[in-house]
């Protein structure tokens, strides 16, 4: 074996630095926050207003996206303040487009979200 080759980590321990990721960006990161946050809402509402089992489909799909989407922003912007401190035009435009691409999937999932609930809610109470 050649002793430039890195060893690999044993498997558990990547699933203990993605959990410890996921840990350390849902108590650091406000969005992310508001994120579980919503998600936890929708489940409460799922149950209550009784979603389909398609619907919950999307709706842990959604859950996937934004929050997959959250945690490579977080990465990246991470990854540029450790690059530079400094004001870069290069630097700003990785850090808006990650944290453009959380937004659109969280307006994309809030409007699955009103598609869904909105009908139920509207039955609900008219």
């Amino acid at each position: 074996m050649d002793n430039k080759t890195p060893k690999k980590n044993k498997l558990y321990k990547s699933f203990e630095y993605a959990f410890e990721g996921i840990i350390t960006t849902m108590t650091h990161e406000r969005n992310m926050q508001i994120h579980c946050t919503v998600a936890v809402l929708v489940i409460i509402f799922g149950i209550i207003l009784k979603i389909s089992l398609l619907e919950w489909a999307f709706c842990v799909l959604l859950f996937a996206l934004v929050i997959s989407l959250e945690l490579v922003n977080t990465a990246i912007e991470a990854v540029v303040d450790l690059v530079t401190k400094e004001k870069q035009p290069l630097a700003k435009k990785a850090k808006d487009a990650a944290a453009g691409a959380v937004l659109v999937s969280a307006i994309n999932a809030a409007i699955i979200g009103g598609v869904i609930f909105f009908p139920k809610l509207w039955e609900l109470f008219f």
